[in-house]
């Protein structure tokens, strides 16, 4: 098919407003602020209902167009780059929340609902429950969240986003739709299990075999009760001892370490460093909630009884500071007072690109993988900026090392690829696994893949994706890709 035959067909199942090819919004549809090339999409796509999703994926089947999900577009794996001679499924139109379920704790929302409209929404209703919120702006999908395995503010308690998936609505490869959890075989959406878990064909294959249209996400209770403290450390290794015992106490909501350039470039130095010597090495942050005055009281006495025991034997750490003094100190630390927030100092840096090593493994080996990753920051000019905490009660953590640089140059571009390469050999070799992988990672480490992984892979592939358009340039594995 021409050009025009195709925006003519494409209007036909949409309309002519929904049907977007000027130059600017290609552009911008194009490129993210990662290191990844940008590829600019034939057409855009936006739909309003799953029908509209099922029309378009027929559509692009008979004629083999790639189609390429995207929200936001602040995923940094370039996991939203669409594919050349693509359509970009653009689904922020796609926002409704169709079902808040007090009692059984979940919302039934479409992928377009952002962190920031189901905060208000629970907010403006009264309803007594909470989301987990990541550090991403608010304007980000909740759902793409939940699919890419992400995480939360709540991931120490719960586990990562993916584990909050009660059920999903998704249209297959050639337009066909599945229901998965308990909406199955009931009216309900309340959770995964006793069904056979199909929802995880879902999760982590970054758009290939399916277009969730609707999903379920679990919600927990909100207690009335609660405080954010940051401790200052003042070495890597005090931070990481404090975050695996604080994390098996569960005195807390959410544990997290955020390295010394965060607090720098907060206060507006978008190249930090050198440290100074008296500075903190980490800004660990606490969050702890009660049902009761006097058991929130309990978790923090706790809290201040375990940091001075560390004292006591040596260990450099401050005791903690309530989030609303900093506040009082510097209206800059409101970024940091409540989720879902705007971490602009990262997302709109001087030179626009942001790009990070996310890892997921174990936390045995926080310490050497931390100082084995500065190092290759240092070496590649990086300010070593890391984010830590502990996942599930700890039983695993997220380390990931951020970067910014120059988008617009070759070289600086060169140089992060160079950086995310080495970071990428190490995590591996000390048992870190990279979370919403992008192209090149898993070109890099395909060889590492079990063999029997690879084919159950590509068959299931094959099976919900028989054309091969859906996001077919990620997660090259097996004979399909």
């Amino acid at each position: 098919m021409t050009e025009t035959e195709i925006k003519d067909r494409l209007v036909q199942i949409l309309d002519a407003q929904r049907v977007l090819d000027d130059e600017a919004t290609l552009a911008r549809f194009g490129v993210d602020q990662t290191e990844c090339d940008p590829v600019t999409p034939l057409m855009v796509v936006q739909p309003l209902t799953t029908e509209e999703v099922q029309s378009l994926v027929r559509f692009a089947a008979e004629h083999a167009i790639p189609l390429t999900p995207r929200v936001a577009g602040t995923n940094l794996g370039g996991l939203a780059i669409p594919a050349p001679g693509g359509l970009v499924l653009d689904l922020t139109r796609m926002n409704r929340i169709l079902e808040v379920n007090q009692q059984d704790m979940y919302a039934v929302i479409e992928p377009g609902v952002t962190f920031a409209q189901i905060k208000e929404h629970l907010d403006s209703q009264g309803i007594d429950l909470v989301m987990g919120y990541p550090l991403s702006p608010p304007w980000t999908s909740v759902l793409i969240n939940c699919l890419l395995d992400g995480l939360s503010n709540l991931s120490l308690r719960h586990g990562s986003m993916a584990e909050w998936l009660s059920g999903v609505e998704a249209v297959l490869g050639d337009g066909s739709l599945v229901v998965t959890g308990s909406r199955v075989v009931t009216h309900s959406w309340h959770g995964r299990p006793p069904l056979p878990d199909l929802t995880g064909l879902f999760v982590s294959f970054q758009g290939t075999t399916g277009i969730v249209t609707k999903g379920a996400v679990q919600l927990q209770p909100r207690r009335p009760f609660r405080c954010r403290e940051f401790v200052m450390t003042y070495d890597r290794k005090t931070t990481y001892r404090a975050m695996r015992e604080l994390a098996r106490l569960g005195i807390h909501d959410d544990i997290g370490g955020l390295s010394w350039p965060t607090g720098k470039m907060l206060f507006g130095i978008s190249e930090p460093g050198p440290k100074d010597p008296g500075e903190p090495e980490f800004f660990l942050y606490l969050d702890t909630t009660g049902n009761t005055a006097q058991e929130l009281e309990l978790r923090r006495a706790m809290t201040v009884d375990y940091i001075e025991d560390l004292r006591r034997q040596g260990h450099p750490l401050e005791d903690p500071v309530a989030i609303e003094t900093l506040c009082r100190l510097n209206s800059r630390f409101e970024k940091f007072a409540d989720f879902p927030t705007h971490l602009d100092f990262l997302t709109e840096n001087p030179g626009g690109g942001l790009t990070w090593m996310g890892t997921y493994g174990p936390m045995s080996h926080f310490d050497e993988a931390a100082d084995r990753g500065v190092a290759i920051q240092a070496k590649h000019g990086f300010a070593p900026t890391l984010v830590s905490r502990p996942m599930k009660g700890g039983h695993y953590g997220v380390l990931r090392w951020i970067m910014l640089f120059n988008h617009g140059d070759p070289l600086d571009t060169s140089r992060v690829r160079a950086c995310q390469e080495e970071l990428l050999d190490m995590i591996l070799e000390l048992g870190f696994v990279m979370y919403k992988t992008p192209v090149w990672a898993i070109n890099r480490i395909r060889d590492r893949y079990d063999p029997g992984f690879v084919r159950l892979f590509d068959a299931v592939r094959k099976i919900m994706d028989p054309q091969g358009i859906l996001n077919p340039d990620k997660y090259p594995l097996g004979k399909s890709s």
